[in-house]
């Protein structure tokens, strides 16, 4: 079958990876179960285009620490204590395959910039569905979930599209950044209404990090910030609040005792883990026995001792290697003050920041969601870089 064409000679495969891509973003706030189809529909379009067009297979070079990490992952399933679970919980790997598909998915950039806005326009909607919720059908005290049913995975995909839509406004020459101004208003006042700690925690970093690149002087627009909103919240938030530093909440007691876990299991299984998603199985070791006031182990509540725990501390590694090659890398771009680049690289600084904070009482690097926002935030700036460097030595060879 000959490809189709469409303008100045594109096939059909390299017209629809961005459509797919933007249709993710749109929807990735949204529905889970569209953005993944999307997304799906996007890597089917890459692989062709691969094969059919015989396009190398690129991306930033941080990706090497992913591949060994999934490599790692994939070595602790094998050597699990339940290795038919583990393996079925590592197809969650593929999703790094957004990398190299958002790194090549785009020729121009203001196609990267128009799918962008999908993402603004999925949060908006999102954040909108939250505040009706809370309005006309919420009872009283209850944490708002949005699209996504879960207050913790809605916490973290606000959290990184605030990143975003700070960002933008701050640092966006754009016209457009009055809209990310607005998406940044509804997203704060949704993200509170989800009432999730760590995400909070998340904020308060993340910006100050942004109001740092910006304007150092800023910095003290975060105490205002936290003081209006304890001043101005009813008690209910008030006191989500002040729980982050008491000992005495139950889920704070949970917390260490998951970190005491934790840690004896990384001990006893140093180097591969016991295997991914099977802390629920070896919790039930009385080895590793929770006080009564604990739940069951479903995972740790934090990125570094989870990893370390399930796939063992090479794989914990190699995904702080991942981490800090990210940041390194984005300090580069950043350095080179491009003001096309500046608003996507703080972005991807902000979203790193967030992520590890917030990761510290959440084990979100697992939530499906949350890892796709997050690495399409952190490839896009390498993207863009990408373009530009092409768009120049075909402008003076």
């Amino acid at each position: 079958m000959k490809n189709l064409y469409f303008d100045k000679g594109k096939s059909f495969w390299i017209s629809f990876l961005p459509l797919f891509l933007a249709l993710y973003l749109l929807f990735s706030t949204v529905s889970v179960s569209l953005s993944q189809i999307f997304l799906s529909f996007a890597l089917i379009c890459w692989i062709i285009v691969l094969i059919r067009k015989k396009q190398k297979f690129i991306f930033p070079s941080f990706f090497w620490s992913l591949i060994v990490y999934a490599v790692l992952s994939l070595a602790s399933s094998f050597l699990s204590i339940n290795p038919e679970v583990s393996l079925k919980d590592s197809k969650e790997l593929l999703l790094f395959l957004i990398v190299p598909i958002f790194y090549m998915g785009f020729s121009k950039e203001n196609v990267l910039k128009k799918a962008n806005l999908a993402l603004l326009a999925s949060a908006c909607l999102s954040c909108l569905y939250s505040l009706f919720y809370f309005f006309f059908k919420a009872s009283p005290g209850e944490r708002i979930a949005g699209f996504m049913g879960q207050v913790m995975t809605q916490g973290g995909l606000l959290l990184l599209f605030i990143c975003i839509a700070l960002s933008m406004l701050l640092f966006s020459r754009e016209r457009i950044k009055y809209l990310w101004g607005l998406g940044l208003l509804l997203s704060l006042f949704a993200l509170i209404l989800t009432q999730t700690r760590s995400a909070w925690v998340g904020l308060v970093v993340a910006s100050s990090l942004i109001l740092l690149l910006y304007k150092p002087r800023a910095l003290i627009i975060i105490p205002l910030a936290i003081g209006l909103f304890y001043i101005a919240s009813p008690s209910i938030y008030k006191k989500k609040a002040l729980s982050i530093f008491s000992l005495k909440v139950r889920n704070n007691k949970m917390r260490i005792e998951y970190m005491r876990v934790g840690i004896k299991i990384i001990k006893d299984y140093p180097l591969f883990g016991t295997g991914p998603n099977t802390m629920d199985i070896v919790s039930q070791n009385p080895k590793y026995k929770l006080s009564k006031e604990a739940e069951t182990i479903v995972h740790l509540h934090n990125n570094i001792l989870q990893i370390g725990a399930e796939r063992g501390i090479p794989t914990l590694l190699a995904w702080l290697t991942f981490m800090a090659w990210v940041f390194i890398s984005l300090i580069k771009l950043f350095k080179n003050k491009d003001p096309t680049l500046l608003p996507f690289t703080v972005a991807a600084l902000a979203a790193l920041s967030a992520l590890l904070t917030a990761g510290l009482f959440e084990y979100n690097f697992a939530d499906s969601e949350i890892t796709m926002l997050f690495l399409y935030m952190i490839t896009i700036p390498f993207s863009l870089a990408r373009i530009q460097k092409k768009n120049n030595l075909s402008r003076f060879p």
